[in-house]
């Protein structure tokens, strides 16, 4: 991921880490939510005791670790089983086998970030996969109606996040109108719409009956 060359070398891996990967300050949650629901800097506390953990000096090595043991395990690979299981299908993902995981933890952290991280792949690969296979440009499957709001879908989130019967005394009304005045420009450090992600909380919880 590209907030690993960011990391990569830092005196203070937490402050590198949280300044590239984290969607927003504590402050700005703070100022986000109505006081009932201000709580300490969990995220950051969570992440600054995850890189304390023995085992990982390199801060490099600290975010992977942290990444492959929590968000990969939340994020793509319960989307990918999410999204297979839904149409019959039983998805493999060899990568993850943990012989594989293992040697790669191993090898050295200057080692894991040349090429896109995947310079050692690549290489070992080139033995038995054409050379325009492995150098062909990565594809994305981008959602931009979640990055850039406008139309339909900037309707359906002001409707959401201005409902009544939907207010629960969650967000602050100041910086929800902010986030409304100029959807556009507000997005988090990784180029994802924040008044989404409001409006994800929102439909959520409602799916959930809270």
């Amino acid at each position: 991921y590209h907030w690993y060359p960011q990391v990569d070398g830092a005196d203070d891996a937490f402050a590198a880490y949280r300044a590239a990967f984290f969607d927003r300050e504590h402050d700005e949650y703070a100022a986000c939510v109505q006081p009932a629901w201000l709580t300490g800097d969990m995220a950051g506390d969570f992440v600054r005791e995850h890189f304390a953990m023995p085992g990982a000096s390199a801060a490099v090595d600290k975010a992977l670790r942290l990444d492959s043991t929590v968000m990969l395990v939340d994020d793509p690979v319960k989307r990918v089983d999410n999204m297979t299981m839904a149409w019959g299908l039983e998805a493999r993902t060899p990568f993850l086998d943990y012989r594989v995981a293992e040697l790669s933890a191993r090898i050295p952290a200057q080692f894991k970030l040349p090429d896109g991280g995947k310079y050692v792949l690549k290489e070992a690969a080139r033995k038995v996969i054409p050379s325009e296979v492995i150098d062909r440009p990565k594809g994305y499957f981008p959602v931009p109606g979640l990055k850039h709001l406008e139309g339909a879908t900037l309707g359906w989130v002001r409707d959401l996040l201005l409902d009544p019967s939907q207010d629960r005394g969650l967000f602050n009304p100041t910086m929800l109108d902010q986030l409304l005045t100029n959807p556009q420009s507000q997005l988090t450090p990784l180029r994802g719409s924040k008044l989404w992600q409001l409006a994800a909380l929102n439909l959520w919880l409602s799916e959930q009956g809270l």
